[in-house]
């Protein structure tokens, strides 16, 4: 559907029947202006996808973190059940 709304104001375009707002719509798609904000929100993704491989290698931290120490309390001869005790 995109595809034919964009082939039909491409035709209007070349012929000249394009309405002011079809006209306006891709001269703004034009300007540097719409070029950074096409940037910025690029910019804004891999921010975000930063921030998720972030807090998914912080829960992958923390299992290892809480496996090191089951086997830590293993090796000390401290079953699951016992409580660790701080002498």
């Amino acid at each position: 559907m995109i595809n034919l709304a964009m082939k039909l104001v491409e035709k209007r375009l070349r012929e000249g029947t394009a309405s002011s707002a079809e006209t306006t719509h891709f001269l703004k798609l034009a300007t540097t202006k719409a070029d950074l904000e096409k940037k910025k929100l690029e910019e804004e993704n891999k921010l975000l996808r930063a921030k998720t491989e972030t807090l998914e290698n912080a829960k992958n931290s923390e299992e290892l973190y809480a496996n090191a120490i089951k086997a830590m309390r293993k090796y000390n001869g401290l079953g699951e059940d016992d409580e660790y005790v701080d002498n």
